[in-house]
């Protein structure tokens, strides 16, 4: 019995051992797991760390090329009409006013007109806004009159872009040339502790969530504007719990690196303001182009007030779709710039009856001449790589006369009405109209449809050469005076082929 007693307690020792030891190798390997966990967490924010960093520091925006008209030059005795420069100052979004008296405002008087010019800078030296005095009288420029007298020079017309795969647009403005009254509503709206925080801010997701509980809905955001550049310039619009965890890490780590001036700056221009056509309306700078049609330094307050609210949803708030809409939360805007001691209680109730004020013209398409961009691109791609017109911002200055272009398509269109109407099909057609002496080319027209993107029959369609060579047939037969004189006779079968060809090139119109 003995014996049997001390085997047992021996076995049940060596039962014992076993659950000791495992007890110290769960520790291990939970320590281990930590350590591997710990590794790749950091590895993972290294990684994050350096995204960051690479994109701020570097070239962050992809910004596309403008392309521009012909600047319409303005001088005493100039040859034109009064419809022509209204038509050219409508087109550049001027208002008529019963007085101007700011850049982009014309008013007329008579056979007067006073023009306060916007200013540009072209490519010789920029222009700033004046104000002038210009008077027409039987279609020609009688008075001239200003900053300038010797001539005015309008700015161009935009005539289209070349933009990066992404469809991205934006004007890119630096922090000391955006109103100060801008940032503040910014922050005011979108992050009031946007100086105190370090990329989120606890109390406002906690302000969001109780908001959203009480609602039954999301009906706010606790994101901060470091988090909104972050989801914007960095990351998808996935909802996702990954996505919002990166977007946090993330936020700390640029508020780490760079200034709040950096981050508010490269939000400022990074923010999307709405959709004109397949082009993304991007930052501040273009935002103000595109609903006001004028610099973002110029802008008013009701003007700043409803650029602030496109921020929540620019579709939502589209001031052309939904102006009702729109103007509920621009009011919204200007009571928050007025709680926050922005402007006084009699600027908050001159703002609130102000109208939108948006352009007339809020889908002009910049591809109203396709036949001549297709022109300018074909040169631009001789000399510059496809990725610099995507993305470095040059400015090309064009000679194409938005005048003479108009007069362009309004033969076109009149001669083929009257071509169609005996024809059994329709009719294409195509022009290039060039200068004299200069051979500059002023107008193209590459279809019937002068808007049409596709085929350019201007530039590739293949014709007889008709009564082109003449001129050299007629200098080959001079220079063999032997044979031919003014008065010889060209045979009848000769004649014909000649008669031939000349009657396919009568018609200025060919059906291709």
């Amino acid at each position: 019995m003995q014996i049997f007693t001390t085997s047992n307690a021996y076995m049940a020792t060596r039962r014992r051992r076993p659950a000791h030891k495992n007890n110290w190798l769960s520790m291990g390997l939970i320590v281990k797991l930590f350590l591997f966990a710990t590794v790749l967490v950091g590895a993972w924010v290294l990684y994050l760390d350096i995204t960051v960093r690479q994109k701020f520091d570097g070239k962050k925006w992809a910004v596309p090329a403008r392309v521009y008209a012909q600047a319409l030059n303005i001088y005493q005795g100039l040859s034109l009409s009064a419809d022509e420069l209204e038509h050219e100052l409508k087109a550049l979004g001027y208002r008529f006013v019963s007085h101007a008296q700011a850049p982009g405002q014309v008013s007329k008087s008579g056979h007067q007109y006073q023009i306060f010019t916007r200013g540009f800078a072209f490519w010789d030296k920029t222009e700033q806004p004046s104000y002038y005095r210009v008077a027409i009288e039987e279609n020609q420029v009688s008075e001239l009159a200003g900053a300038d007298n010797l001539s005015l020079r309008l700015e161009p017309q935009e005539i289209g872009s070349i933009y990066p795969s992404h469809g991205e647009d934006r004007i890119i403005v630096p922090l000391e040339q955006v109103p100060p009254l801008l940032g503040e509503t910014l922050i005011a709206v979108e992050d009031k502790h946007f100086a105190r925080h370090h990329g989120i801010s606890l109390k406002g997701i906690a302000r969001a969530v109780v908001a959203n509980l009480k609602a039954g809905g999301l009906v706010q955001g606790g994101s901060t504007i470091t988090q909104q550049l972050v989801k914007n310039f960095y990351l998808s619009h996935e909802r996702s719990l990954w996505r919002k965890i990166q977007e946090a890490v993330m936020s700390l780590l640029l508020e780490r690196h760079y200034t709040k001036a950096d981050i508010l700056e490269a939000y400022i221009n990074e923010v999307y303001l709405g959709q004109s056509g397949p082009r993304a309306i991007h930052g501040f700078g273009l935002g103000a182009q595109h609903y006001f049609n004028r610099p973002l330094k110029r802008l008013q307050i009701h003007q700043i007030a409803l650029l602030v609210s496109s921020v929540k949803g620019a579709s939502y708030y589209n001031p052309w779709r939904h102006p009702k809409r729109a103007k509920q939360r621009r009011d919204l805007v200007l009571r928050l710039m007025a709680d926050s001691q922005l402007i006084t209680a009699t600027q908050l109730n001159q703002a609130i009856r102000q109208p939108l004020g948006v352009s007339d013209f809020p889908h002009k398409q910049q591809g109203d001449y396709p036949a001549f961009l297709d022109l300018v691109k074909r040169q631009l791609q001789r000399d510059y790589r496809p990725e610099d017109l995507q993305s470095e911002g040059l400015r090309i200055f064009t000679t194409l006369s938005p005048s003479v272009q108009r007069y362009t398509e309004h033969a076109i269109k009149g001669n083929l009405q009257g071509l169609n109407q005996r024809a059994a099909s329709d009719i294409q057609a195509a022009a290039v109209v060039t200068a004299v002496g200069s051979g500059e080319v002023l107008a193209v027209v590459g279809d019937r449809n002068p808007r049409f993107s596709g085929f350019n029959r201007a530039l590739d369609a293949e014709r007889q050469v008709g009564s082109l060579v003449k001129p050299f047939v007629y200098l080959t037969a001079f220079m063999q005076p032997q044979h031919y004189q003014l008065s010889s006779v060209v045979p009848l079968a000769q004649n014909k082929i000649a008669k031939h060809r000349y009657s396919m090139t009568v018609m200025p119109y060919s059906a291709i």
